[in-house]
């Protein structure tokens, strides 16, 4: 009898020592078949790396800013913007800069067809009859804009839904005019002459074209 109750006893030690060797070798063989982390497993990236940036909110309208305007010019401006939900200030200055320099370009070289894309009328009318008396001359152009100094609102205003813009351009332009032969018969390419041109841009607010036309020009 005392021995079968020892053998009960040895067996159970037994049993009970597997299960605490099982135990802690199980453990350690789990945590050998984990990956060992890497460099970049960690939140430090690489060199050169860029991480996503969080999406932050929309940004508000930005005002328009007329630092240095006349009182007049500011509420003009105020005005068509609140007549035109699309309009803004800095893409029309820098369309009127794009535009200053296409109409300058189209009338020196004869070009008809984009005056007739970018002014209104009357405008249209007056480079073409200059474009037609210096051809019946004999005359050509050889003119270069070489910069535009500075572009500033000179007025604004609306009448009704007709938004009119005026833009003093200050620029260095070079001039030659040839004969039919061919020959400098005035100005000269080596000289820019400062011009100073005041020029009204005309949109009506409630049409869906988006473009401004020139329909006035006048010397600074």
């Amino acid at each position: 009898m005392c021995v079968v109750l020892e053998i009960v006893l040895l067996a159970m030690v037994a049993a009970f020592l597997g299960l605490r060797l099982y135990s802690v070798l199980g453990r350690r063989a789990e945590q050998e078949e984990e990956s060992v982390p890497q460099r970049f497993d960690s939140d430090d990236k690489p060199v050169g790396m860029v991480r996503p940036a969080a999406a932050s909110p929309a940004a508000p309208a930005r005002p328009i800013e007329l630092e240095g305007v006349m009182p007049a010019v500011e509420r003009g401006i105020r005005e068509i913007a609140a007549a035109d939900s699309g309009f803004n200030l800095a893409q029309f200055l820098d369309g009127a800069r794009s535009a200053y320099r296409m109409v300058l370009e189209a009338f020196w070289n004869a070009d008809r067809e984009t005056l007739r894309e970018l002014c209104d009328d009357d405008v249209y009318e007056g480079f073409v009859s200059a474009i037609d008396a210096r051809e019946a001359a004999g005359e050509s152009l050889e003119n270069a804009l070489i910069r535009i100094e500075e572009t500033r609102i000179h007025s604004a205003s609306l009448d009704g839904r007709m938004a009119r813009i005026s833009v003093l351009f200050i620029a260095d332009i070079a001039a030659v005019t040839r004969d039919k032969d061919g020959n400098v018969i005035g100005g000269s390419l080596d000289d820019a002459i400062e011009s100073r041109d005041v020029w009204t841009f005309s949109r009506n607010t409630a049409a869906r074209d988006p473009n401004w036309v020139l329909d006035e020009t006048d010397e600074g």
